[in-house]
């Protein structure tokens, strides 16, 4: 078996992405679908879970996504992804979701996420990844959150 792999910061991997919400992306009357929504916070989670992992991965679950605030075409969305706790071959990373109406300058929390992944090896086996060293105590606050989520998933089965 390989040697535990080093471990990481929160810093280290997490991510911000950035789309302008185009026509079409959203429904006739100019709302943002829900799914394009879905589809960049996977992207952005994705991102930091290889970041993380420095291997390929997989979405294994989607523990939460609330939606709070439309958002429209001509919106700056931009996600924020970063780990939040990390098992030996899983890893939870959350995501918010803002949207900044670009002429005003307003920024709305639009919907937050919290994503599953798994680590792979070139076989496509699922395989040791690095732990996550929170450092702030916001980060803290969030690790120690995301193990109590864990855990109630496990319990769940």
């Amino acid at each position: 078996m390989a040697d535990q792999p080093k471990s990481r910061t929160v810093a280290d991997t997490q991510v911000t992405l950035a789309r302008i919400m185009l026509p079409d992306d959203a429904n006739p009357v100019g709302n943002v679908h829900g799914g394009t929504i879905m589809k960049l916070i996977d992207d952005a989670a994705g991102a930091v879970a290889i970041r993380h992992a420095r291997s390929n991965v997989v979405t294994a679950s989607i523990d939460r996504l609330d939606f709070h605030e439309p958002v429209f075409v001509g919106d700056l969305l931009m996600l924020k992804a970063a780990i939040n706790c990390t098992g030996r071959t899983s890893m939870e990373i959350g995501v918010r979701v803002e949207a900044e109406d670009m002429r005003t300058g307003k920024v709305r929390h639009t919907s937050s996420a919290y994503l599953t992944f798994v680590g792979l090896d070139d076989n496509g086996k699922p395989h040791v990844i690095a732990q996550i060293m929170p450092e702030t105590d916001d980060q803290k606050r969030r690790h120690v959150a995301a193990c109590k989520r864990r855990e109630e998933r496990r319990n769940r089965g």
